[in-house]
């Protein structure tokens, strides 16, 4: 990360803060050749608006999703191998 302010690049000089859960789908896409460790035939992916403004990538867990729906979200499990469990962000329909 990279302070907007100043341009440094100091990881430990952020504080975390936790991201809102709800916000509404910009766009979404299908991946119909998901990798074989995503253990799913096919993944859906959107970019969503949060309520703070701030906008990002997550895995979708939508039958039909819609653009500008509503939407929650969740932090799971994205994907798992032998070396160990990648956590991201998971949207649902709110």
């Amino acid at each position: 990360m990279v302070c907007k302010k100043c341009g440094k690049n100091e990881v430990f000089g952020f504080d975390t803060v936790p991201l809102p859960r709800k916000g509404k789908l910009l766009t979404f896409t299908t991946v119909h050749n998901p990798p074989p460790e995503s253990n799913v035939a096919k993944l859906g992916l959107g970019i969503v608006e949060l309520e703070n403004g701030m906008r990002i990538t997550g895995q979708l867990k939508i039958p039909n999703p819609k653009l500008g729906m509503p939407v929650t979200g969740k932090v799971e499990i994205v994907r798992e191998a032998d070396y160990g469990k990648n956590y991201g962000m998971v949207f649902y329909p709110a």
